[in-house]
């Protein structure tokens, strides 16, 4: 039986995209701001937006080409995966910038700021970008989101200064999110919690738990997904970036496995060893 293939989310945007790619500038360069999170805004005319349609369209059919089962809209409306999102939920301020090291101290980067209660906001934008990506695959597109303990630790917090119940509000957030696709009729959505293997302490805490909570009163035909890598360059060819801790795997996989339908993980940066694998009994194992 063949393998079924997927991608995790995001693809180099087209040059002609007016919106910058996050691995392209660098979260510690000078200018990171304007070029990525301020420039955002460029992409929001109507003109702009065709261009998204178009790229869109054009990511997804290379996926297709390459053999892709179940391609993703290639996230090329995100200056960044985590936080598109969060412009598009209360309680986040992206004027009002904070400086913060990430990532088990990986870099140093200014980054958006919760102000207030995370809330929806309106109308789910994802069900457009949705819409888009499958009427142009023709088959069933997998939408992605980032998840709670992902967000927090690539945003800064000014207003809970309770990283347990922060992690709740955005979970029930994303929750409206992801019903909103499915009942769209999205039938593959992943939550992405890198932070999972960065973390595995507080994911066994709280953040398995968030998850679940993303994911709550969602139809049984929907495929949940969550992805946990161990970290990727925060720019091109950076040999030397700090991953996480290759045992993390090992220290989650029992609580996280039948949480959700799949979950992928890291192997091809750095394989892991096979006694991992009997680990996931539930839970189909994406590796890539």
């Amino acid at each position: 039986m063949a393998l079924r293939t997927t991608c995790i989310g995001a693809y180099p945007k087209p040059n002609y995209v007016p919106i910058t790619d996050w691995f392209q500038v660098g979260h510690d360069a000078k200018d990171y701001n304007d070029r990525v999170l301020r420039k955002w805004r460029d992409g929001q005319t109507d003109a702009a937006r065709d261009l998204l349609d178009k790229a869109t369209a054009e990511v997804v059919a290379d996926q297709i080409a390459c053999g892709i089962d179940v391609p993703t809209d290639g996230e090329v409306r995100r200056e960044n995966y985590v936080h598109y999102q969060c412009r598009h939920f209360d309680g986040f301020d992206f004027e009002g910038l904070t400086k913060r090291v990430l990532r088990n101290g990986a870099y140093v980067s200014e980054l958006p700021t919760i102000r207030g209660p995370v809330r929806p906001r309106g109308e789910s934008v994802l069900v457009r970008d949705w819409q888009v990506a499958e009427a142009a695959a023709g088959r069933p597109v997998k939408m992605t989101l980032p998840g709670p303990m992902t967000i927090s630790d690539t945003t800064a917090d000014a207003y809970y200064n309770d990283a347990e119940r922060q992690a709740e509000d955005l979970a029930a957030a994303l929750n409206a999110e992801v019903l909103a696709l499915a009942e769209a009729g999205c039938r593959h959505i992943q939550i992405d919690e890198p932070i999972f293997a960065r973390k595995p302490d507080a994911a066994l805490a709280y953040g398995i738990r968030t998850l679940a909570r993303c994911f709550a009163h969602v139809p049984e035909d929907v495929t949940r997904v969550v992805h946990m890598c161990c970290g990727y360059p925060n720019r091109l060819d950076d040999e030397v970036y700090p991953k996480a801790d290759p045992e993390s795997y090992a220290q989650i996989a029992r609580a996280v496995d039948g949480v959700v339908d799949q979950i992928s993980i890291e192997d091809a940066h750095r394989h892991n060893p096979d006694r991992l694998f009997p680990l996931f009994e539930r839970s189909t194992l994406i590796v890539g």
